[in-house]
């Protein structure tokens, strides 16, 4: 039985469902993961929750992994389908030593894989390129397991969705909440278990779009970063005359927002917003936000005298950081947000809920209420592909000499800094890419560094995708 090693990527691990993950090779990966994490923690054997997500190849593969963990004596609670942040919810609030989640994210129907995690006392620790996914990789190709000295053990928890939004709501005053008019899309994907869990208990009308969990994704592919899949949202926002729309993603780990005049609010506002409501309440509070885009962020943090903190961009590597450094919250421009109450993981649940609320305390329309936090103009990102000719750090390497009188960081690609505008230049963790964000202090500063970055880019035999 062969293993191909491309599933094991930097944040988790995923593939096409069933040629390059299927029933049979996903037992060797769980076993790789449950001997890693076994040794890890130094236990005879560890407590684990298994979650699952709504796609076709899901319950078979949840099967196989549940009989690969029992027969490798772990004690596993069962939590069923759930998004991934109610997952992390569980496997902190029942302080079980580690989980997996069957899950491909926002990924088209046709993938699968496993996102896992271990807890370190209130943190959790997502297991990806610096924490541990090489062993497992490893591990699962070298395909020598350890016998377990006894059986494991199953049960079953179906509630971990309700004590999840009964955690948020005890954790943001979500009393100045009024009867909004919120149109939310799933994608029939995870996040309609928690948006219906949640708004069983607002004031607020509820409108859905495509709650119905199916793994084929009949409306559209549930990824907010493809704005294309947004328009059905924001054309019902503007038709129901709502207040807001909500479109988390796949897994349910991110999400995104439409405010009532049917545009995609930017993340980073998003991120301010949360970041004035924690420092209001405690300045010098640490607050991150990654390379991306953080003009709009900093700017709030220094308002309302909290520590910024740049990161390098990716979910597992951004919980990593926040737990390290015990911040606050973390912002990510992809629409991830994360909190120190939740082990450093996302909380879509605690997002829509600081959102809502501070809606009803100041009595303004998104638009309105976020026009405080926009003081930067963001491009958005820009993604091309290399020739197999071009080296990207190489070409990195020689953006960076004509930049020299900016501020230059090597955090996570190629950042430059001015008083006035900056940009970021990576290369994709998930994807052969490199990527451009520009941010600047005016629109037309904006897009002038914009339009001579691509054509720097694009020079080099790059083509924009």
């Amino acid at each position: 039985m062969s293993i191909d090693p491309s599933i094991f990527k930097a944040y988790d691990i995923r593939g096409i469902y069933p040629s390059q993950i299927n029933e049979e090779n996903i037992g060797v990966v769980v076993a790789a993961i449950y001997q890693f994490l076994k040794k890890n923690l130094q236990k005879d054997s560890l407590t684990v929750v298994l979650g699952r997500d709504m796609r076709v190849s899901s319950p078979s593969l949840t099967k196989k992994a549940l009989e690969t963990l029992i027969q490798y004596g772990a004690q596993v609670t069962d939590i069923g389908l759930v998004s991934t942040p109610t997952f992390y919810f569980a496997v902190l609030e029942g302080q079980y030593d580690v989980g997996i989640q069957v899950s491909a994210s926002h990924n088209p129907k046709q993938y699968n894989g496993l996102k896992f995690v271990k807890r370190s006392g209130n943190s959790l620790i997502k297991i990806g390129e610096s924490t541990g996914m090489h062993q497992v990789k490893e591990l699962a190709l070298a395909g020598n397991f350890e016998s377990a000295t006894a059986k494991g053990t199953v049960k079953t928890v179906a509630d971990s969705v309700v004590k999840e939004v009964d955690a948020a709501m005890q954790a943001v005053n979500w009393h100045n909440i009024k009867k909004f008019k919120i149109v939310a899309d799933p994608g029939n994907a995870m996040a309609a278990l928690y948006i219906e869990e949640l708004f069983k208990r607002l004031p607020c009308e509820l409108i859905k779009m495509n709650f119905e969990l199916d793994g084929n994704f009949p409306a559209h592919q549930p990824d907010p970063l493809q704005f294309d899949t947004l328009k059905s949202l924001q054309k019902r926002v503007l038709d129901e005359r709502a207040d807001l729309g909500i479109a988390p993603d796949g897994d349910g780990d991110r999400v995104f927002f439409i405010n009532e005049k049917g545009a995609v609010v930017p993340a980073t506002l998003i991120t301010s917003l949360i970041a004035k409501e924690i420092l209001t309440k405690a300045p010098g509070e640490k607050i991150i936000a990654d390379i991306r885009a953080i003009m709009n962020v900093e700017s709030v943090c220094e308002k309302y005298k909290g520590k910024f903190l740049l990161s390098k961009v990716g979910h597992a590597l951004i919980t990593e950081q926040l737990n390290n450094e015990q911040a606050a919250f973390a912002g990510e421009s992809s629409g991830h947000y994360y909190f120190r109450e939740t082990g450093g993981a996302e909380s879509s649940v605690r997002v829509i809920l600081y959102l809502l609320e501070a809606m009803g305390k100041w009595n303004q329309p998104v638009s309105r209420l976020l026009q405080e936090f926009s003081s930067a103009f963001e491009s958005g990102e820009y993604n091309f592909t290399l020739p197999a000719s071009v080296n990207a750090k190489e070409l990195l390497e020689s953006i960076s000499q004509s930049y020299s009188d900016g501020q230059i960081f090597h955090l996570d690609g190629l950042a430059v800094d001015y008083p006035d505008w900056r940009f970021n230049i990576r290369s994709s963790n998930t994807e052969p890419l490199l990527r451009l964000n520009v941010e600047a202090n005016s629109e037309a500063q904006m897009k002038e560094k914009l339009g001579i970055l691509i054509e720097t880019i694009q020079k080099s035999g790059a083509k924009r995708k």
